[in-house]
């Protein structure tokens, strides 16, 4: 009878704890990190604006039409220069603009033209690259901001203790709250800031490749004789 009772006790303990587990949620352990949480929630809010915004602007600038250099040459070659650039110019893209470059400088020796299309290539890869350095930025401070929590953490606890005089587990709690959700933040917040900017800086390559084989492209397109 005795083993009945002291097994239901603990069922009924178990399951108030699970209860009590299920009632505390993610908002409430954050508010328990203390102050330092709003500059992590700026740099959370600031990653995620900055990489949905150059996400869009990368994905913009890496679309081009498959057939654009093929319509180029088909201009060229048959010497309609003029609608060569009418359709480079109808394209913003920086495929495009480059190309627009070349179109432009028709006539002149072909290392000053490479020149001019490697210049306004230069200016696009700037263009798609800005604000990229934020990310970065929110990569190497956000666990920074979680050290200074953990810093802040322990003076709390060694605070309370030197106050009440007692080393018992609500002296400590809040303490430690700070010390881990802090850390624990700053580290997140630091890791998708990095993933984030890796990956931008990849769709940046693969469109910088395509730049330089449409660049490579108009410049054979160039020498070839025209019909």
């Amino acid at each position: 009878m005795f083993y009945l009772l002291q097994s239901d006790t603990l069922q009924k303990a178990a399951t108030a704890a699970v209860a009590t587990a299920e009632k505390v949620s993610l908002w409430t352990l954050l508010e328990k990190g203390g102050w330092i949480m709003y500059p992590l929630y700026a740099l959370l809010i600031a990653a995620i604006y900055v990489f949905t915004e150059r996400l869009l602007a990368i994905r913009k600038a890496g679309k081009i039409d498959l057939n654009f250099m093929v319509v180029i040459r088909d201009h060229i070659l048959s010497g309609n220069v003029q609608a060569a650039k009418s359709y480079a110019k109808n394209n913003q893209s920086p495929v495009a603009k480059m190309i627009d470059k070349g179109l432009q400088r028709i006539g002149k020796p072909i290392d000053a033209i490479e020149k001019s299309m490697e210049n306004v290539g230069k200016l696009e890869m700037y263009n798609m690259e800005k604000n990229l350095n934020i990310l970065s930025l929110i990569a190497g401070i956000a666990p920074m901001f979680g050290f200074l929590g953990t810093i802040i953490g322990m003076v709390q606890l060694f605070y309370g203790i030197a106050s009440t005089g007692e080393y018992t587990l609500n002296t400590i709690a809040g303490g430690i709250y700070t010390k881990m959700i802090t850390s624990a933040t700053g580290l997140i917040i630091g890791l998708i800031a990095y993933v984030g900017h890796n990956f931008l800086s990849t769709q940046i390559d693969k469109t910088a490749n395509k730049m330089e084989a449409a660049s490579a492209d108009f410049m054979d397109i160039l020498q070839e004789p025209t019909r």
